[in-house]
């Protein structure tokens, strides 16, 4: 997954090394500084291969903040496009759920559906080039098979057939009639030139029609995506992709903590149940093409009283089983519990961004490896570092200590080092047998 010894462009390093200095996962260059999270990636890319043969996954990336969750979603984004799927991801929030009163889950659709993404178009908003380019494939193999030219009516009954072949296919699901009566709508228009038509089929299908009288009056269709169905809908788009000649379809929601957050019990209750129907229909077949992946910390899984695992029918399909511990956990089982990045695999991301740092701002290295060593010896030597330091805050540390050099020439990093701002909160009881643990990489 990672890309050594290649240089950066100068572009993407400037969006990684901004990004990241600013605590938030860069959308592009995750290549060439992914480090670590080998056995987590090789697991989550299987369920990629079981989604494209016309399965179903559902996986929970906890971790800390900082600890790498966003980051390692981010990575699977970035590959399953390469491999031709549909991605749509969101970020749960106080106004998008997977359930809620006031339309929050619907928002959430509204917010995935606005989010799809494909190779070509990878920052989002991609459903109406899915559906042009759906409608123009057919028509060129419809051409190809039959020889008729544009503008026979051979062609237009060819293309007509295959059309139909994909909807009478999404027809059979719940909800599968009113979406495929859209899609030959959507392919009509295209063909009339009716951009107007083509628009509100697309409204629609993003969820923006609130009044089933407004979806009847300009569309036919006396039914809208509501609060309670909008989960349906991913299904039929998962299918329909596939059909498309996409490979599937991926969704991505992080920030589940948002879930744990809500104050009230029972609208807690109703999410968790939503979570549950989203879970079963993955592991009993119910979904095809369709893989999803969930980012929450621990405490919003793991709480008894608020979190996931307040919902007992969650908690007895997720619970970590009785041999799986840290350093030997059960990268096949729903929870993938993210292990902290070894000092070691932070040297070696240092060494990345430190490389990067000097070829965007033309500048000769000057860091060795012992002093990134020094670096990393410190963030770790932190009272409670084995147990509360992230990427996060080693990365941000690091790129501000990068940049300050970068900008006064005459500074000294072993000096910097020992300042009061960076050793502030170094413990004076780091054992032996740490220092024995950093030796091993210290040159």
């Amino acid at each position: 997954m990672s890309e050594p010894n290649k240089k950066v462009p100068r572009r993407i390093a400037q969006a990684v090394l901004n990004s990241l200095k600013g605590g938030v996962v860069p959308r592009i260059g995750l290549p060439y500084i992914a480090v670590g999270r080998k056995s987590e990636i090789e697991a989550l890319l299987h369920d990629v291969d079981i989604v494209s043969e016309g399965g179903a996954s559902f996986r929970f990336i906890v971790g800390r903040y900082g600890s790498g969750k966003s980051f390692l979603i981010q990575t699977i984004r970035n590959y399953v496009m390469d491999r031709g799927f549909i991605v749509a991801d969101a970020d749960l929030s106080p106004e998008r759920r997977l359930q809620g009163t006031h339309g929050q889950g619907l928002a959430t659709y509204r917010e995935l559906i606005g989010n799809l993404s494909t190779k070509t178009k990878p920052e989002g908003g991609a459903l109406t080039l899915v559906l042009d380019r759906w409608i123009s494939t057919v028509q060129t193999e419809a051409a190809r098979e039959t020889g008729f030219t544009p503008g026979d009516p051979g062609l237009i009954k060819a293309v007509d057939q295959k059309i139909y072949a994909v909807t009478s296919q999404v027809s059979e699901l719940v909800h599968g009639f009113e979406f495929a009566s859209l899609l030959s709508r959507y392919y009509h228009a295209y063909i009339d030139g009716d951009d107007d038509l083509k628009m509100k089929v697309v409204r629609w299908f993003r969820g923006e029609y609130a009044l089933k009288r407004e979806a009847k009056e300009e569309l036919g269709i006396n039914i809208i995506i509501t609060d309670d169905d909008w989960y349906d809908y991913l299904k039929l788009f998962a299918l329909f992709f596939r059909l498309a000649g996409y490979s599937g379809m991926m969704i991505m929601i992080d920030e589940l903590v948002n879930l744990y957050k809500i104050p009230n019990s029972i609208t807690r209750q109703y999410n968790y149940e939503k979570l549950l129907t989203m879970y079963n229909d993955t592991l009993q077949g119910k979904a095809k093409y369709l893989g999803i992946l969930m980012g929450a910390t621990p405490q919003a899984m793991e709480d008894k009283r608020r979190g996931v695992y307040s919902y007992e029918a969650l908690s007895s399909r997720l619970a970590e089983g009785k041999f799986s511990r840290p350093g030997a956990r059960d990268l096949l089982a729903p929870v993938i519990r993210l292990e902290p990045l070894t000092p070691e695999e932070m040297l070696v991301l240092c060494e990345k961004l430190s490389d990067m740092h000097a070829d965007l701002y033309g500048y000769e290295r000057k860091i060795e490896t012992g002093r990134l060593a020094d670096f990393i010896k410190l963030e770790y030597g932190r009272i409670g570092a084995d147990q509360h330091i992230t990427p996060r805050e080693v990365i941000r540390d690091f790129i501000e200590l990068l940049d300050l050099m970068y900008q006064h020439p005459d500074l000294d990093m072993a000096a910097l080092l020992q300042s009061e701002e960076f050793s502030y909160a170094k413990s004076d009881a780091v054992s032996d047998e740490t220092d024995q643990n950093y030796a091993e990489f210290t040159i």
